[in-house]
């Protein structure tokens, strides 16, 4: 790349990089904007990868948020393959890995995540992988045949959705967990009995409590892993590996540039940095959740969009703060999870039976207001339940748990 200098440079060309970009545009920003990607490609949906796409249903293109053409369209200058090596405040200049230089009036940084690996003995062994990009499904592909034996290390939502499609073709599959039950960190525990019942009836088997204290390889090649240690000494055959534990925000650019840092980035409710030039959006900011009464980070593709829509309101001139419900989305087997809210300190969970046999919903209640919902092939009832947490409305519980009960009734007349 040349020297160049710029209205608005944005560092990420995923979900809130593209976001921000466009929405500039949509707010009537007319000077020049340019998105810097390390990928290769066009920023493109993330949640598919480890489900249609690892399945080998859909494209790279059908995974694209939008195409070249639009991009053009928008005058928004595109760059793939472009890393930031160092961001010099005092300047507003950014240095880049192929020696150039970018000059910036103002920047957004939206620098995501990147898979957690473990410092753990055969980490180097052929055979692990992690999911968060495309090159990442490129690189599994491979190894993901019917017959053979792969080990997930972590049950969250990434582990449980690979799982579902290993399963589909045909692995073998066992999955590893330190904490005692499936998706222990993001849901309840009927949620979690649930999945873990799904699972099991496909095929998938559970360690629980368990750790993982390293890689072991094949006999027959040194260099490709054939089993994973556990805690207590038990060693899983394996001709594959998955680790799934968890993501590490990318924050490693900002803090070396001084920004002010927590669990993230830390930014105020408009996602501005302590730097009034750069404001930071998506996986790898800390900021001020209204909802919930605190400071988080999440890990979301809602939220990375709305975050990207509050930056480009401060740059367009019209600013308009964070205040959206955190929601999240699943999708494993026939099973669409869709969930709105923080759980964390609720006092009673309330099972909903659905409309089918195969859906239901569990609430969340802390003082008798709806916490957090979590609907599992109930679609219809999703948008309702976003309003109970969102407007903190008092419920009675029996109501909520009786499926005769129309969740709108629950509503006040404004929310309904």
């Amino acid at each position: 790349m040349t020297d160049a200098t710029l209205d608005v440079v944005i560092i990420g060309g995923s979900h809130g990089g593209s976001e921000a970009a466009f929405r500039l545009r949509q707010g009537g920003f007319a000077g020049s904007i340019a998105l810097l990607s390390a990928e290769p490609y066009l920023p493109y949906h993330r949640p598919p990868l480890s489900k249609a796409f690892l399945a080998g249903e859909v494209t790279v293109e059908s995974l694209l948020l939008r195409g070249q053409a639009s991009y053009e369209k928008a005058n928004i200058a595109w760059h793939p393959s472009t890393t930031v090596t160092a961001i010099d405040r005092v300047d507003r200049r950014l240095a880049l890995a192929d020696g150039s230089h970018l000059t910036y009036g103002k920047l957004i940084l939206a620098t995501g995540g990147r898979p957690r690996v473990l410092p753990l003995p055969g980490a180097e062994l052929g055979g692990l992988h992690v999911m968060r990009a495309i090159a990442d499904v490129d690189k599994l592909r491979p190894d993901f045949v019917a017959g053979k034996r792969l080990v997930i290390v972590g049950a969250g939502y990434i582990g449980l959705e690979v799982a579902a499609v290993a399963i589909k073709t045909g692995l073998d599959v066992e999955i590893v967990e330190f904490a005692p039950r499936a998706l222990a960190r993001v849901a309840g525990p009927e949620l979690s009995a649930f999945y873990e019942g799904v699972h099991g009836k496909a095929g998938v088997k559970f360690r629980f409590n368990t750790g993982v204290e390293g890689f072991v390889p094949a006999a027959h090649d040194g260099s490709h892993v054939g089993a994973v240690r556990c805690s207590g000494g038990i060693e899983l055959p394996a001709d594959l590996v998955l680790v799934a534990a968890g993501l590490v925000p990318n924050v490693e650019l900002a803090q070396a540039a001084g920004l002010a840092m927590g669990n993230g980035i830390v930014v105020d409710e408009l996602c501005q940095t302590s730097d009034p030039d750069i404001l930071a959006i998506g996986d790898c900011v800390e900021f001020p959740l209204p909802y919930a009464g605190r400071r988080v980070r999440l890990e979301s593709v809602p939220n990375a969009l709305e975050m990207a829509r509050v930056a480009a309101s401060v740059i367009n001139g019209n600013p308009s703060p964070y205040n959206a419900v955190p929601w999240f989305w699943s999708d494993q087997y026939n099973y669409k999870l869709q969930s709105v809210g923080l759980s964390q300190g609720y006092d009673i969970a309330v099972p909903r039976p659905g409309r089918t046999a195969e859906s239901f919903i569990v609430f969340y209640l802390k003082d008798n207001h709806v916490l957090a919902a979590d609907c599992v092939n109930a679609v219809a009832e999703f948008n309702t339940a976003k309003k109970l947490v969102a407007e903190k409305i008092a419920v009675d519980a029996a109501a909520l748990a009786d499926p005769a009960v129309d969740l709108k009734t629950l509503l006040p007349a404004k929310a309904a």
